[in-house]
């Protein structure tokens, strides 16, 4: 059955999507946001570097927990300005029944491999 819901892409639009696996390597409340939120800071080696992100995954996830945990995001949508921090990537989850739920590789892997 087709799902009509949502617009089709081709295979180019989605290989323009950059996702990459990243650490996050510091975390913290942030206070600013509208939603509850945490301000990331993912590492994604040294090829790409550090970059900075506003999750809201407060619900499943505790500030402390998510330090050293491997993540993906896509690191090549624009920088957007949320309060007074700028979002540089978007880190995926999915969205359960009790918050969202970060997608992270099976087995540890190199920072900044490319999802293929």
């Amino acid at each position: 059955m087709k799902d009509d819901r949502k617009p089709q892409i081709t295979f180019d639009d989605f290989s323009k999507v950059d996702i990459r696996v990243g650490e996050i390597i510091k975390a913290q409340e942030f206070e600013k946001a509208k939603k509850p939120a945490y301000k990331l800071w993912v590492d994604f080696g040294s090829e790409i570097g550090i970059k900075k992100s506003s999750a809201q995954i407060t619900d499943l996830y505790t500030s402390e927990e998510l330090i050293d945990k491997q993540v993906l995001a896509v690191i090549n949508f624009p920088p957007r300005q949320i309060a007074d921090f700028m979002s540089e990537v978007l880190v995926l989850g999915i969205y359960g029944q009790d918050g969202v739920i970060l997608i992270q590789p099976q087995r540890q892997v190199k920072k900044g491999d490319k999802l293929g």
